[in-house]
């Protein structure tokens, strides 16, 4: 997944690993993210909570594998709480500069199914949609 955000790689790069501004874009849309931890260096950890418009707050949770600011990041990803089917996976954020603007890249797996594939995608299409809206917002 690829998407094109018109602001500086540096401010992209923020807006992944900063507490403050992820829950300003974290997660399909009508969720919010009520809290963020990141100890963002390689072997620290993040713990996301999410809440869904209807239903309980719900947990992710990872670990960072890579963290090269403001190129790249890489983590695993899974719920504490996981659905049947789910399991652990990775996920790479890579960010390329563009000019005035950033190519942020995104890949992550495997998935032990492809609902499960689908539904992560759907999730990071509505997140990235998200992102691109609250950067634009901060940049007006």
């Amino acid at each position: 997944m690829m998407r094109v955000l018109d602001v500086a790689r540096a401010v992209v790069f923020r807006a992944l690993t900063e507490p403050e501004e992820l829950a300003m874009w974290w997660g399909p849309n009508g969720f919010t993210t009520p809290s963020a931890v990141i100890d963002l260096r390689v072997g620290g950890h993040y713990r996301f909570g999410m809440q869904p418009p209807e239903g309980e707050l719900f947990y992710l949770t990872g670990e960072y594998l890579e963290v090269e600011p403001p190129a790249r990041v890489t983590y695993t990803f899974r719920w504490e709480d996981p659905a049947p089917g789910d399991q652990e996976t990775v996920v790479t954020l890579s960010l390329a500069e563009l000019g005035e603007s950033t190519e942020l890249s995104l890949t992550q797996g495997p998935f032990a199914t492809e609902d499960r594939q689908a539904l992560h995608h759907d999730g990071w299409t509505d997140g990235f949609q998200r992102l691109e809206r609250a950067l634009a917002t901060a940049a007006d």
